[in-house]
Parts: structure tokens; C-alpha cells; sequence
């Protein structure tokens, strides 16, 4: 396989991130034997998905996915329309044997991310959920030290997803706050990528307990929407916000490890801070993707009078995807690490493996999230292993 055709659903925030990573991969990554070949993008309104079509390049365009699945010309159908499309969507894609691409969370419930994984599975193809964090190269670089014993035995790990964009009340009511369409609210949508950050850095986790609020518990209805920004009147007609605003957890891993977890989109002045700080026996790592290109780290063996914690700037050679990229000290961005997620799916399809992460890691994300909703619910201590 040299080429491998694209079909998107889903033209606007992630939309937009996926087209660039597509278009990035073969210029920068000319080695990857797998090229994405943008055949289609499809989305409900005809007019925004052909202007997105023209805009980020785009062979042609489909209105209904179903007809996308269902094209000749399409190897994988990349699926980044709101949460509760994932399932249906995907499920029809594996019948026809497209391999698939996810946005995250998997889909709404653990239930349904399960089918999802079986229907994956059944159909033999290869499946990739977007947790895209993991591909920063200074993640990469935490990733290596863990590996390699230079912090030791983990003993903390705490994280934290804070964001800002919806404290105003008058925001409107977007889809991201409606729990039949996303799901959840800061727990799926920011929580989901620290569940997955620890899964990758500490291990699996062993039992949670948690608790979350919805502060604003009605907003004006929306009467447009893309990404993270809206329009609606004040003065117009309101509707109920049905999904968290803040969820905050702990956690014991199965390695005996401890976790602290916080996701809100209440912290003014925090526009994306998706941080974690690892604590081991021999050493400390912190990381801020604000700054994504820098990685705090402290090692207990410096000499005493030089100990503290130093700033590894990921940019040169030496650290992961960086040589494909600009000189040492030349930062790179948000985008890229889409493009370095899409350029693990092309080596996985030339290796005939599964890329990672996938279908697995996202249902195992989602039997936390569940698990802590439980807890909320039930207001105790509850294990992972209820809920496999």
C-alpha cells in the first residue's frame, strides 16, 4: 500500500486540525510509505463543506456520510463530528471494512465503545482514537525517561486541564454542553486526555472517586456554533446545560501510584493548560502544553548544589519527530502533534499493525470516565474492575 484515500466527517475545529495534519505528512515526513490521499470531506450543510472542501483541500465532497462509507474510492473514514455520531458512524464504516480513525472520547457510553471496538475488530481493519497530547515530543520525552528508570518508582501523579471559555453565563448552550450529543462535559472532553496521559506514562488504574459541579446550569440557545466559539442572544430563549463544568477525581493505580485529576472550563485565565507533574523515587518531571515544547525535569542524584528542577527545551534531534521539523530551538505547535498522530497511523498500516493508541485505549479510557461517574453518583471509592 503506497496511498491510502481519505474520507472525513467533520469540517470545522478538528475538521480543519485533521485536513492539515493530511496535507503536512507528506512534505515533512517524506519517508512515510503510507500517503493520505484527501478524497472526501462530508458534512449536513452543503454550502460550509464545500467551502471548507476548497479551503483545506479536499478531492470532493458528501453530505451523507452514509454515501462516504459506502464510496469504492475510500480506505479509512476519519470521524471527528460531535460524540454522538462516533458510534453509528463508525460501526457502518467497519461493515463496509474502512479503516478508522476517532476522534476522542471513543463515543457516549462504555457500552457503546465497546461494540464500536468489536465491530473494529470483527472487520479486521485498523483503528486509532485521537488522543493527540501524546504526541508532543516533550510527552515523548517524559515517556523515555519512565521507561528508562531515570525517575524511578512513580509515586504521584497529578494533572490538571484547565480551560476558560464558558464562563460567561450568557455563552450560549453549544453541543459540547449537552450531554445526549457529547456525553459529558469537562470529564469527557479535557478529563479524557488526562485519563489517557496517565494510562501512557503510569499505567492502568486500579479504583477512583471523584466528584464534579455544573455551575451555570442554563445558557441561551445557540443560533451558531464552530469549535469552541458561538453566537446567541442574552435576551433569547434558554435551555438546560446537562453535563459537568468541573470533575475532579483521585485515583490509585494498579502499581500503587496515586492520582489527582482536575478538568474545568472554569479557571479564568487558563486558556488550554493541560499539565501533569510525575513524582518518582529517584526524580520529578512536569509538563504544561502552553509551553508543549519544554519539559521540567529534577533528578535526585545531581550534585546538591546544582539541584533543581531544569528546563529541557524537546527540540532538538534528539527528541522525537524533531528532526523532521525545524532547526534546534525552533518550537513547533498544537497542529503538529495531529500530523505526528496521523504519521503513526501510515507506519502502522505499512507494518500491518495496529496503531496506538487505539479502539483498546479508548474503551479503557472510557471504563474510568464511567467509573468516576459512578462514584459521583454513588459518592464512594470505585473499582475499574466493576465496570469491566
Amino acid at each position: 500500500m503506497e496511498k491510502i484515500r481519505v474520507g472525513m466527517v467533520g469540517y470545522k475545529f478538528m475538521g480543519k486540525a485533521h485536513s492539515n495534519a493530511y496535507r503536512a505528512l507528506p512534505m515533512f515526513f517524506p519517508k512515510s510509505v503510507v500517503k493520505p490521499v484527501m478524497a472526501a470531506i462530508c458534512g449536513r450543510d452543503p454550502e460550509g463543506v464545500e467551502q471548507a472542501r476548497e479551503q483545506f483541500g479536499w478531492e470532493s465532497v458528501e453530505t451523507d456520510w452514509r454515501q462516504l462509507v459506502k464510496r469504492d474510492d475510500i480506505d479509512l473514514i476519519d470521524i471527528n463530528a460531535p460524540s454522538d455520531a462516533h458510534k453509528e458512524i463508525a460501526l457502518a464504516a467497519a461493515a463496509e471494512g474502512k479503516h478508522l480513525f476517532c476522534e476522542k472520547p471513543l463515543a457516549l457510553t462504555l457500552e457503546d465503545s465497546r461494540e464500536m471496538l468489536e465491530a473494529a475488530e470483527k472487520a479486521g481493519v485498523k483503528h486509532m482514537v485521537g488522543f493527540n497530547y501524546r504526541f508532543s515530543p516533550a510527552v515523548q520525552l517524559a515517556k523515555k525517561l519512565i521507561e528508562e528508570g531515570r525517575i524511578g518508582k512513580i509515586f504521584h501523579f497529578r494533572a490538571m486541564f484547565l480551560q476558560d471559555w464558558i464562563i460567561d453565563p450568557n455563552f450560549p448552550l453549544v453541543w459540547r454542553l449537552q450531554k445526549d450529543i457529547a456525553g459529558s462535559g469537562s470529564h469527557g472532553d479535557l478529563g479524557a486526555h488526562l485519563i489517557d496521559m496517565a494510562r501512557f506514562l503510569v499505567g492502568e488504574f486500579n479504583e477512583v472517586i471523584g466528584m464534579s459541579e455544573t455551575f451555570i446550569k442554563e445558557r441561551p440557545l445557540a443560533s451558531a456554533m464552530t469549535g469552541l466559539s458561538a453566537k446567541g442572544s442574552a435576551e433569547g430563549p434558554r435551555g438546560e446545560v446537562t453535563v459537568d463544568d468541573a470533575t475532579l477525581f483521585m485515583t490509585r493505580f494498579e502499581n500503587g501510584a496515586l492520582g489527582s485529576f482536575e478538568a474545568t472550563r472554569f479557571a479564568a485565565g487558563h486558556r488550554c493548560t493541560n499539565g501533569f507533574e510525575i513524582n518518582g523515587s529517584k526524580g520529578s518531571i512536569k509538563f504544561d502544553f502552553e509551553r508543549m515544547n519544554e519539559l521540567q525535569v529534577y533528578f535526585t542524584d545531581d550534585a546538591e548544589d546544582v539541584q533543581g528542577f531544569r528546563r529541557v527545551l524537546a527540540t532538538d534531534p534528539a527528541h522525537a519527530y524533531m528532526d523532521a521539523w525545524w532547526p534546534a530551538g525552533h518550537t513547533i505547535g498544537f497542529e503538529h502533534t495531529f500530523t505526528h498522530e496521523v504519521l503513526e497511523f501510515m507506519q502502522a498500516l505499512a507494518e500491518d499493525r495496529q496503531p496506538v493508541p487505539n479502539f483498546n485505549d479508548g474503551v479503557k479510557c472510557q471504563e474510568v470516565l464511567e467509573a468516576v461517574d459512578l462514584s459521583i453518583a454513588q459518592r464512594r471509592w470505585v473499582s475499574i474492575s466493576e465496570l469491566k
